[in-house]
């Protein structure tokens, strides 16, 4: 009879992945600072929103589970760093609005709402970095593979309109490009359970339904 012996990952992979909880959590601090200080001063909505969506990323990741199998290509590692810190890095401004915030922080609770619909149903599955942390298909995980990023797109876009200088715009536009690929890649990493590759096929749609 033989026993199974649990392999510790390799020193450097704890120290990376405690790095990028540390530098999440910083970055996170910091976009609060710049958003409760909008609020205090203009009473705008949007930006709480965005508060509270980037909020449960960190305490996501932060407990999340050990992944079974992890993709740590360059493609992969690179396009989790910038669509995690890219959003933190955005700033809230006194400028000219897109949209009257009352538009914006309608469309931010709907992103915001199918984030938390999303990150209810995965728990401790979320994490950073493509990996197989168990197969979730439940909830809004019935309509779309990647419920959360969606959601993260239309609370940016939201934001974006409320906040549109060059510096937002270039953030957004970076971090949800680096989005889309990682969701892709997700979902190549995940393609060698068969529980994924059977969820594929009743399930269509990466992040839009009908579009995407």
């Amino acid at each position: 009879m033989t026993t199974a012996v649990a392999v510790a990952p390799p020193r450097r992979w704890v120290v990376g992945d405690l790095a990028a909880r540390v530098t999440v959590g910083a970055l996170f601090v910091l976009l609060s600072i710049n958003l409760l200080s909008d609020f205090l001063r203009t009473r705008h909505f949007t930006g709480l929103l965005l508060l509270a969506s980037e909020g449960l990323v960190v305490v996501l990741t932060i407990i999340r589970r050990p992944a079974e199998v992890v993709d740590r290509s360059v493609v992969a590692r690179v396009s989790a760093v910038i669509s995690t810190i890219g959003p933190p890095l955005l700033r809230a401004s006194g400028g000219v609005a897109l949209l009257p915030d009352l538009v914006t922080a309608s469309v931010s609770i709907v992103g915001l709402c199918l984030g938390i619909a999303g990150k209810a149903t995965i728990g401790r599955s979320f994490g950073i970095v493509a990996a197989n942390r168990g197969v979730v298909a439940s909830g809004p995980y019935l309509f779309v593979r990647h419920p959360i990023y969606t959601g993260y797109l239309i609370t940016h876009i939201a934001f974006l309109a409320a906040h549109p200088t060059p510096m937002n715009i270039t953030i957004v536009v970076a971090s949800d490009t680096a989005l889309v690929i990682r969701a892709l890649i997700e979902e190549r990493t995940l393609q060698a359970d068969e529980r994924y590759r059977h969820y594929c096929e009743r399930v269509t749609w990466h992040l839009v339904p009908g579009v995407f």
